[in-house]
């Protein structure tokens, strides 16, 4: 196996994870976890699911697809962070589900698209970023994912902030910041 391969395959891995990571974690707790937040300005798990779904339909391909049709002669339209906040309402199991089914899509079309090493190499162009590869489109993809992972652990973490008294000083997710919305 060739090494862009091996970095595809191990990518693709990771990438099919994040959907039953968030079921198991999410799926059935109260309201109150999923509303929650950690202040003013910062997102819900709900809303950090939305984002992701927002993602998988109006980033993550469309920009795969981009890079294979026109390389680096148009540059990637820019992604709208909050994307999915307005418009329907969905309660979040529906959320985690529909997650869940672009996901598995969008990995299935990666999987039919039997990139090659070369293909993996072709650039596009990035807004803010400039020339960007293929391959690291696919890296940041499942960095994406681990980010957002990391961000809801903060969530539900920091809703025991004081309840956990002077313990708080051992638990490093009550001391992370700024590493996303």
């Amino acid at each position: 196996m060739h090494e862009m391969e091996q970095h595809l395959q191990l990518t693709l891995a990771l990438l099919e994870r994040t959907p039953a990571t968030l079921d198991s974690l999410l799926r059935g707790l109260p309201d109150a976890w999923a509303c929650s937040n950690e202040g003013e300005g910062t997102w819900t798990c709900y809303d950090v699911v939305r984002h992701l779904v927002h993602a998988e339909h109006t980033d993550w391909m469309p920009r795969l697809r981009m890079i294979l049709e026109t390389g680096e002669t148009r540059v990637f339209p820019a992604f709208d962070r909050e994307g999915g906040s307005q418009g329907e309402q969905k309660c979040f199991e529906e959320l985690l589900d529909e997650f869940s089914q672009e996901r598995a899509k969008n990995i299935a079309a990666v999987r039919v698209l039997d990139l090659s090493e070369d293909q993996m190499r072709m650039r596009g162009k990035h807004p803010a970023l400039g020339a960007v590869t293929l391959s690291q489109l696919l890296a940041t993809w499942a960095v994406h994912d681990m980010t957002h992972l990391h961000q809801i652990a903060r969530v539900l973490g920091h809703q025991y902030r004081d309840a956990v008294g002077p313990w708080e000083a051992y638990l490093g997710v009550l001391h992370c910041s700024g590493h996303s919305s």
